[in-house]
């Protein structure tokens, strides 16, 4: 039996009403998932932390009114928020599926650059003598089909990494700190704010080969102070200008620098941010986001 489905843009704060109004309108599964490749790990018990773009999903039955169920959701959101816009949606049917079978044989590996390449774990990598990226997916996971994680991992394939040492400043899953390493990098620091993202970056490189002592991870309060040859930075456009002087006291002269997480319209704004210290000559767009890399003067 085939699906109607409707996906939400959606906030944190708005997420829980939104679900509300789907199972109020017959929803017979509400998912949210991430919409900006963010990471949340095992949260805190009694709370449930979700993405800053998080996309609310609901699942309901094909003779469902797409119309109908459009003019439902608008008025109540009109009520619950008024004088604001409803949330970006998309409405589509979704045919009868293995829908587990179906993502895992659609996960392919990713290819970045001539040597770099993110594998599944359960499909074999295509070039055993590229530099492999092995990860499952799970809460702590970015495939590297997300437009951010994608513009850093073709930034990382495109460098010479040879006895570089590296900050992956909100490092998550670790994804582009064991690039790094993969690609040839001495040594790479990883500083996050969550203590499971440490975690994960921890086991991540274990399942990659790589030791602790290549990857050492820490809280930012406690990041060691040494500047690095490269800093990589895929956060949000709010935090990466508010860290502008942290993350240019962290750069070596003449080090590289790479930013993302950033919308096409925030780009100006994080480029002003950290060009006192940086000439900002590189901005690639990918799918509305982009990433801006430059040298330290």
């Amino acid at each position: 039996m085939p699906w109607v489905q409707i996906t939400l843009s959606s906030t944190p704060e708005n997420s829980e009403f939104l679900e509300d109004m789907l199972l109020l309108c017959g929803a017979g599964a509400v998912s949210m998932l991430d919409g900006a490749d963010q990471p949340v790990f095992e949260p805190i018990k009694g709370t449930t932390p979700l993405w800053q773009d998080t996309r609310v999903m609901g699942l309901f039955e094909a003779d469902t009114d797409g119309d109908v169920l459009l003019d439902y959701l608008g008025n109540g959101w009109q009520e619950a928020f008024p004088n604001t816009t409803f949330p970006s949606h998309k409405l589509e049917i979704l045919e009868d599926k293995d829908w587990e079978r179906e993502w895992m044989d659609r996960f392919e590996p990713i290819q970045f650059g001539q040597r770099l390449w993110v594998c599944p774990s359960w499909k074999p990598v295509p070039d055993p003598t590229a530099a492999n990226l092995m990860l499952d997916p799970g809460l702590a996971f970015g495939t590297g089909s997300h437009p951010t994680t994608a513009l850093c991992l073709q930034w990382i394939a495109q460098q010479d990494w040879q006895d570089k040492t590296v900050i992956d400043y909100g490092c998550g899953s670790g994804i582009l700190a064991i690039s790094a390493i993969l690609m040839g990098a001495e040594h790479v620091v990883g500083v996050d704010n969550d203590t499971q993202a440490l975690t994960a970056t921890i086991d991540n490189a274990q399942r990659n080969g790589i030791g602790a002592e290549k990857i050492p991870v820490f809280l930012p309060e406690k990041a060691p102070n040494k500047a690095v040859d490269v800093v990589l930075a895929n956060i949000l456009a709010g935090p990466l200008i508010e860290m502008a002087a942290r993350l240019a006291e962290l750069t070596k002269p003449a080090g590289l620098i790479a930013l993302s997480g950033i919308l096409e319209h925030q780009a100006n704004a994080v480029i002003e941010a950290y060009e006192p210290w940086f000439d900002m000559h590189t901005v690639v767009t990918k799918d509305e986001w982009v990433r801006i890399d430059g040298q330290k003067r």
